[in-house]
């Protein structure tokens, strides 16, 4: 089994706290982002990760990368490609044809990855989206007869479902990417009008990082739960 995971992000939202270092590679608890990734692939039997890069940072991510079980291999994009473009680049350097894994490279969640891949393959899917409920992040406040302010309170999980940036992709898909854009605003549409896109439920954690506030939440999730690099 193999797996791709998203890594071309410069983390400019981040600005210094990323200390001039691509998203991915932007630490956490002492590890490289994606370290806790390919530690999440591993556990789901994932033997060979591709890594989609920008190009000059194929060693940078190799090495950091070492030594975590899966072999790691970096794939340059010559110029940015989109996340489509970087999965369907990427795919070209698979050892073997077949279901392979795709995640973004800012993502960390401890999704059930061979549920996942049971889902995808008992459905027949082209393609099979982890998705969630994500947490409003806006506090709630809570109003009494006549507006009288009752109280406040933490806002709660949204009704609706989104992508978590976490994929199982069969050859129908992986065929149906562009060379150039976003996955889902072009291949995943026009799997869903034909029936071909399956959903997978997440219900645990899932954090997205993307500014300095995303990097602390997620800093203290992963002190908090060392058990993610197991």
């Amino acid at each position: 089994m193999e797996a791709i995971i998203l890594a071309g992000g410069r983390a400019e939202r981040l600005g210094e706290t990323a200390q001039g270092r691509p998203k991915a590679l932007v630490e956490l608890a002492g590890r490289p982002l994606a370290a806790y990734q390919v530690a999440l692939l591993a556990r789901a039997g994932v033997e060979r990760v591709l890594v989609s890069c920008a190009a000059g940072n194929e060693d940078l991510f190799e090495s950091a990368l070492a030594g975590l079980g899966p072999e790691i291999v970096a794939v340059g994009e010559p110029e940015p490609l989109g996340r489509g473009g970087g999965l369907r680049f990427a795919a070209r350097a698979r050892a073997e044809e077949g279901d392979v894994f795709g995640l973004n490279g800012d993502e960390l969640l401890d999704a059930d990855l061979r549920g996942l891949l049971a889902r995808h393959r008992e459905t027949g899917a082209a393609a099979t989206v982890v998705v969630a409920h994500p947490r409003s992040p806006f506090g709630v406040v809570e109003l009494g007869e006549g507006d009288v302010v009752a109280g406040f309170r933490e806002g709660g999980a949204l009704p609706h479902w989104v992508s978590c940036g976490v994929y199982a992709l069969g050859e129908e898909a992986l065929a149906a990417l562009p060379e150039q854009g976003d996955h889902e605003t072009t291949t995943f549409p026009a799997l869903a009008e034909r029936g071909r896109l399956r959903a997978f439920r997440h219900e645990g954690a899932w954090l997205t990082v993307n500014t300095p506030k995303d990097l602390r939440v997620a800093d203290e999730h992963l002190r908090g739960h060392p058990d993610w690099l197991d």
